[in-house]
C-alpha cells in the first residue's frame, strides 16, 4: 500500500461502507484487538438493516445463523489485550484498494460499495481464502457469477444512489476511519476517551452549578473523606435504602472539592460517576463490557490528575459481562481497589450489600 494515503483510499467508500469501517475501528478498540481486521468490518456490515452485502448473501442462499456463529468465533480468535490500535491490516487495505479498482474499472462507478468489498475479497487471487476462512458459508458466493450479475443482484439496494465520501464531511474524506472517533488514537495520558464516553464529571457539574448545594450531610461526607485519605482500604461504600440520599452525599463531596473544603491531597481530585448504562449499551459481543471497564480503569490510573470514581448501584457489577468460566466485571476492580490505586465510592442498598 506504499504511496497511497489511507485518507484518499477510504474517501472512495460510499457513506454506508465508510460507516462500516468507522464502526469496525471503534469495535476493534473496544475489544482490545491491536489491528483493524476484515472481521471487524464484516461484523459491522452484517449488523446493517440492508446493503449490497445483504442482497448478495440472500442471492447465494448463505445461511445467516451459521454465518453469525462463524463471525463470533472468528472475532474470538483475534489477539486481545491491546490498549490502542496500531493500524489497519494489510488484507483490509488491499481489499479496499482492489474494491476501488473493481468499482471504477469493471463496474463503472465512482464510489466503493459494500458489494464491491465483498467481491474484491472473493475475486482477488491473493485474498480468495480470506472470507471462506472466516466462514465456510462465504464459499457459496461464486465470484464469477457475482461479477457478471452484480447490478441485478444488488438492485434496489440503499447504496444505489450513494456517492464517494471525498470532500463531503469531516467524517468522510477529511479523515481515515477511526480518526474522527478517536478509536485510532493511542491510549495516551490526557486523551481519556473511555472516561469521556462512560463517565460523568461531578466536580465539573458542581462548578457549572448543575448540582445544587447539599445541606445536612456533613457528617457522612466527612466519613467519606476520612476513608479516602487512607493509604489502603480507601474505598467507602454508602449503604441505605432507595431515596435516603446516598447520591446526595457524593454530590456534597463534589461541592466540597470545588470549594477547597477538603484535605490538601483531595483538593485537585476529579470526582467521576461511572455511567453503567453507557458502559453496557451495545456491549453485545462477549468481552466488550469488560474491555470498556478495563479501559476506564487504565485511564483513571494513568490520569495526571487524581480521580475518585463513584459507582451507583455498585452491586450490578457482580456478574456483569461475565460468562461461565470468565468471572465478572467486579474481578477487574478488585486488584486495583485492594492496592489502593483506584479510589472508588460505591452505593448500594442493604439487601444487595448483604
Amino acid at each position: 500500500m506504499a504511496g497511497i494515503d489511507n485518507k484518499a483510499l477510504f474517501g472512495k467508500l460510499n457513506s454506508i461502507a465508510y460507516k462500516a469501517v468507522e464502526g469496525g475501528t471503534v469495535f476493534c478498540k473496544l475489544r482490545g484487538n491491536p489491528v483493524v481486521e476484515v472481521e471487524h468490518i464484516l461484523q459491522q456490515i452484517l449488523q446493517l438493516q440492508d446493503s449490497d452485502a445483504h442482497r448478495i448473501l440472500k442471492h447465494f442462499e448463505v445461511n445467516a445463523s451459521r454465518l453469525a456463529a462463524d463471525m463470533t468465533a472468528a472475532l474470538d480468535r483475534l489477539p486481545r489485550g491491546a490498549t490502542s490500535i496500531s493500524d489497519f491490516s494489510q488484507t483490509l487495505l488491499l481489499g479496499v484498494k482492489e474494491a476501488w479498482l473493481y468499482a471504477t474499472l469493471q463496474f463503472g462507478e465512482g464510489a466503493v460499495r459494500t458489494g464491491h468489498l465483498v467481491y474484491a475479497w472473493l475475486a482477488t487471487r491473493d485474498m480468495r481464502l480470506v472470507l471462506p476462512g472466516i466462514s465456510p458459508e462465504f464459499a457459496k458466493i461464486k465470484p464469477d457469477a457475482l461479477g457478471e450479475n452484480f447490478a441485478k443482484i444488488v438492485a434496489g439496494s440503499p447504496e444505489d444512489q450513494l456517492t464517494a465520501k471525498d470532500g463531503s464531511t469531516p467524517t468522510g474524506g477529511g479523515a481515515a476511519p477511526g480518526e474522527a472517533s478517536g478509536a485510532m488514537a493511542p491510549a495516551q495520558m490526557g486523551k481519556q476517551q473511555a472516561i469521556k464516553q462512560f463517565c460523568k464529571d461531578l466536580t465539573q457539574q458542581a462548578r457549572d452549578k448543575k448540582i445544587d448545594p447539599i445541606v445536612g450531610r456533613d457528617d457522612e461526607t466527612r466519613q467519606v473523606v476520612d476513608i479516602l485519605m487512607r493509604r489502603r482500604q480507601n474505598n467507602p461504600c454508602l449503604v441505605g435504602e432507595a431515596g435516603v440520599g446516598k447520591t446526595a452525599v457524593v454530590e456534597g463531596f463534589a461541592h466540597k472539592i470545588i470549594s477547597g473544603d477538603v484535605p490538601p491531597p483531595l483538593k485537585e481530585v476529579r470526582l467521576l460517576e461511572l455511567d453503567l448504562g453507557a458502559l453496557q449499551a451495545g456491549a453485545s459481543m462477549k468481552g466488550e463490557f469488560e474491555n470498556r471497564l478495563k479501559q476506564v480503569i487504565e485511564e483513571v490510573q494513568a490520569s495526571p490528575k487524581p480521580i475518585v470514581m463513584f459507582i451507583d448501584e455498585v452491586h450490578t457489577l457482580m456478574g456483569a459481562g461475565g460468562s461461565a468460566g470468565t468471572g465478572d466485571a467486579a474481578q477487574l476492580l478488585k486488584p486495583a481497589l485492594a492496592r489502593g490505586t483506584l479510589r472508588t465510592i460505591g452505593a448500594t442498598t442493604w439487601a444487595e450489600y448483604k
